[in-house]
């Protein structure tokens, strides 16, 4: 909570200041920042919406089940492969991880899940073969899936 308030707080300063150096210019970037936010909203309430009717029907104890600690190598598999072919952007993947672990989800689990949505691109990978080539895009998602699966070897011994 203090830090969203200073967070705030800078921001409206810095806007004071950007409006006493160059009104035009501040109001320019604020309309973009507005039409950027416009358009980002509807995928965001989607994103919410999902998430919120996902712990509505996964309980803690569901969700400890499916991907806690104790779920084993099966669920960090499974985490992979949904975050590998989910597309969610990355502003909501890190607040997902950490909800999915206050509801009893294992950081192994997490880790892979976030790993894998952030770095791996089924989804995306025939726009990526055709604007960077076959072997890119090949070679990029081989790359991304062996470093997310050593980031969650890495998780899991850490934690």
């Amino acid at each position: 909570m203090i830090s969203g308030i200073v967070l705030y707080s800078i921001a409206l300063i810095l806007i004071i200041i950007s409006l006493t150096k160059d009104r035009k210019r501040t109001f320019m970037a604020l309309k973009k920042s507005f039409m950027i936010f416009k358009n980002l909203l509807p995928e965001i309430l989607a994103i919410m919406l999902f998430i919120g009717l996902s712990l509505a029907i996964l309980t803690p104890e569901k969700i400890s089940l499916l991907i806690g600690e104790q779920s084993g190598i099966l669920s960090v598999i499974g985490a992979t492969v949904i975050g590998s072919i989910a597309l969610i952007p990355s502003f909501i993947v890190f607040p997902l991880g950490e909800t999915l672990l206050e509801n009893g989800a294992g950081y192994p689990q997490v880790a892979a899940l976030v790993s894998s949505l952030m770095a791996i691109g089924v989804i995306s990978y025939p726009m990526e073969q055709k604007m960077f080539g076959k072997t890119f895009a090949i070679t990029r998602n081989v790359g991304a899936l062996v470093f997310s699966i050593l980031f969650t070897i890495i998780i899991w011994v850490v934690m």
